[in-house]
């Protein structure tokens, strides 16, 4: 039977809790253990931002400092400047010497700050996207690797690709615009806000009476926009799918003149990543707009209130009410800057949720404790009553029973849908049966280490991946340590030393993506050396001649030849030139072995395999 799509498996994954909502208490749980592992580097960028703060404080001070000595210059009889530190300019210093070495002071920590803000920037640049980002990308890059094939059916190519990239990116922001910035912006509130009650408490509290409403509309906007950063992250994945999907079938497109619908589907994709995008960035409009208008009306108490104390000698204007009108804004600046708070932490909740999905789906295909190591299979396969299902009550394959001697020969015949390509996948253990076992050497696959089960299977795809590298790492892929000598020899095995030779740099020379300067027999036969390299007891073929021409065909066959020799081989095929070659034929009809037997037994009773081999006898295509 089809594979299930993968909007069915992702209903499926989703069912099984793996990619079930995470609250947003938790997810901030973990990134917070995210970052405790680079505490030391958070703790740096902090000390740096409380030596700035506490600069910024004393630069705002020595300006309040000398309006009040200027104040006292021009009226006398008006209270003296409060000296910071105990100290106070000598009685001989004319008031120009006292001005120039507050402006000197206030320019100093200037010169000071600016220093310390280029570090600063450094330093948090360098920890979110050196450290953090690039950890996390290797952390969900290795987790990958690891999880099954069930993962991938259910996750389309570029929301993986997003993941990796963009999601992660998000928790860098998580830690530098968030968590150091919430960090830095509680700081300086706390510090502003002593101040402030040291100056004039009562003051203080009739500015800062609306800050319960700055807390509250916080929260509403916090709650509103979540959902909406969610469903932004769905329609980017899906418009990076389409994009995707068009540059690798650009061939068919093209072919069959669909430009225009395709550039009007993408179109469509990227509107509703807009329009998504401007129902949020419409909350976000409303929701700054009113934080400053908060801010404003506390300006607004300060002049009318703080005003009337100075006129009443009840407050210093530089210290007083000049220094409270510098720290309310910076007050009023840090709240403000909850809005932006805000608004990021919950583009990052909802880029770590993603994350964390794929950092806790389970690994399904994995060891057992204590696995058993196979350094050298003899290559026999038995498969007992094996059964296996993508989704529950839609079986793919039912009670598959038959066993395989070593160094023969089984091809696989069958529909469509049959199961032919699961039932190779099983071997490997790319997936694990639902009921019954698949067992080498007798052996449940099970019970083997995994790597040790791999290393003794060679696979070749009917649609073979070749990497953007060299032909003789393509080659050397699953045997990295080769020797030139082996890669030749593999190439030799699969019929591909010639045409290698032929090309410009030889073994040396850079294939293009997928290979798209090979043909698709060239593309076929790096992969049977690929297979061959690593010299597998076992074999599997999934339709290596399903794309090609007869003459093409019968060049990777004669190639196949030259790799069977020696092993257990399985080939998935149609073709009847093919199915004469093995020593045993299974024929599977909806899941289920209906025949097997040697090509000449099945030759000689009705079923399927007589049928192909009389169409394709009719057609000319026989041997």
């Amino acid at each position: 039977m089809p594979r299930p799509s993968k909007k069915r498996l992702t209903s499926a994954f989703n069912q099984s809790g793996v990619t079930a909502g995470i609250s947003n208490r938790t997810l901030t749980r973990r990134l917070l253990s995210l970052a405790w592992r680079f505490r030391m580097g958070c703790l740096r960028v902090l000390m740096l931002q409380l030596v700035l703060l506490t600069l910024g404080l004393s630069g705002l001070s020595l300006t309040g400092v000398a309006i009040d000595f200027l104040y006292a210059q021009v009226m006398p009889g008006a209270r003296a400047p409060h000296w910071p530190f105990g100290w106070s300019p000598p009685a001989r210093w004319s008031p120009m010497l006292v001005l120039l070495a507050l402006a000197v002071g206030v320019f100093g920590l200037a010169l000071a700050r600016g220093v310390l803000n280029y570090l600063f920037t450094v330093k948090s640049t360098r920890l979110v996207e050196t450290d953090v980002v690039a950890a996390l990308r290797a952390d969900v890059y290795a987790k990958l690797q690891r999880l099954s094939f069930r993962f991938f059916d259910a996750n389309a190519s570029g929301t993986i690709i997003n993941r990796v990239t963009g999601d992660t990116r998000a928790i860098g922001n998580f830690i530098q615009q968030v968590l150091l910035q919430g960090v830095i912006t509680a700081l300086s509130l706390i510090v502003y806000l002593v101040y402030m009650l040291s100056i004039h408490p009562w003051l203080t509290v009739a500015c800062l009476a609306t800050t319960p409403l700055l807390w509250w509309t916080s929260l509403i906007f916090s709650r509103q926009v979540h959902p909406a950063y969610l469903r932004n992250r769905d329609l980017v994945d899906d418009m990076i799918l389409k994009l995707a999907e068009t540059v690798q079938g650009i061939q068919v497109v093209k072919g069959f003149a669909r430009e225009p619908e395709e550039i009007a589907r993408f179109a469509a994709a990227n509107r509703a990543v807009r329009d998504q995008q401007q129902n949020i960035f419409w909350k976000v409009s409303l929701f700054t707009p009113t934080v400053s208008f908060f801010t404003q009306v506390n300006l607004t108490v300060l002049l009318l209130y703080g005003g009337w104390l100075v006129i009443h000698d009840q407050l210093a204007l530089g210290t007083g009410l000049v220094v409270l009108a510098g720290l309310l804004q910076q007050f009023s600046g840090q709240v403000a800057n909850m809005a932006g708070l805000a608004n990021t932490a919950q583009q990052s909740l909802a880029g770590a949720q993603r994350v964390f999905e794929v950092l806790d789906a389970p690994v399904e295909i994995q060891n057992r404790p204590a696995p058993r190591r196979v350094p050298r299979a003899r290559g026999a396969v038995q498969c007992e009553h094996v059964s296996f299902a993508y989704e529950r009550d839609e079986p793919v394959l039912e009670d598959i029973h038959c066993d395989i001697a070593a160094g023969q020969c089984v091809a696989i015949l069958g529909a469509t849908g049959a199961g032919k390509s699961t039932l190779l996948s099983l071997v490997p253990r790319f997936y694990d049966p639902t009921r019954g076992c698949v067992r080498v050497d007798s052996v449940d696959v099970r019970e083997l280490d995994l790597d040790d089960l791999r290393r003794n299977i060679g696979l070749v795809f009917q649609e073979s991946f070749l990497f953007s590298n060299t032909v003789a790492a393509n080659i050397a892929f699953g045997h990295p340590d080769a020797s030139r000598e082996q890669i030749e020899r593999a190439a030799q095995i699969a019929a591909a030393d010639e045409f290698i030779r032929e090309m410009p740099g030889g073994y040396d020379a850079v294939l293009r993506e997928g290979g798209a300067n090979l043909s698709g027999g060239q593309r076929q036969r790096l992969a049977i050396a690929r297979a061959v390299l690593v010299d597998p007891p076992i074999l599997l073929l999934d339709d290596p001649t399903a794309a090609v021409d007869p003459h093409t065909e019968q060049e990777i066959l004669g190639a196949i030849e030259n790799a069977m020799r020696g092993r257990t081989t399985f080939m998935v095929t149609h073709r009847l030139s093919t199915l004469q070659r093995a020593n045993l034929v299974l024929v599977l009809d909806h899941g289920r072995i209906v025949q097997m037997g040697t090509p000449q037994e099945l030759m000689n009773r009705p079923g399927l395999y007589r049928q192909t081999a009389e169409l394709q006898f009719a057609a000319g295509r026989g041997m």
